[in-house]
């Protein structure tokens, strides 16, 4: 590991997470706040951490991160799965752990689209033989 920094990018509806890793204390800064701070719900602090409590690095790794687009729900899974992709960055034998958990897998659900004519995605509009 010559490296001291590593970088993935995490996505998750239409949220996109930008992660660099480095050796550290366990610190995470999100959009310039603290973790706490950015994601109030312990659940979704949780979600963020399962990579990382998987691995045993939960207090070892520094986390810089920005995140954009989408709601907090999206956010902290395009955030989990940035930090899964950077855990693998930093090394390789945690791919096999993290790929059996599901976590290098991008969850590609996202909003259908409206489509022109009908009130919306699957929604018609009511039949009326007459």
């Amino acid at each position: 590991m010559t490296e001291s920094r590593f970088y993935a990018t995490g996505k998750r509806k239409t949220a996109i997470a930008r992660v660099w890793l480095e050796e550290g204390n366990g610190n995470w800064v999100l959009n310039g706040r603290g973790l706490s701070d950015y994601f109030p719900s312990e659940s979704l602090r949780m979600l963020i951490q399962q990579p990382l409590s998987l691995v045993g690095k939960k207090d070892m790794l520094n986390f810089y991160i920005t995140v954009k687009g989408g709601g907090l729900s999206g956010q902290a899974g395009a955030v989990k799965h940035g930090v899964s992709k950077a855990l693998v960055e930093y090394d390789e034998s945690f791919r096999p752990i993290l790929r059996k958990a599901g976590f290098m897998t991008r969850d590609s659900r996202i909003k259908e689209r409206k489509k022109y004519g009908q009130p919306g995605a699957r929604k018609r509009f009511q039949y009326s033989k007459r």
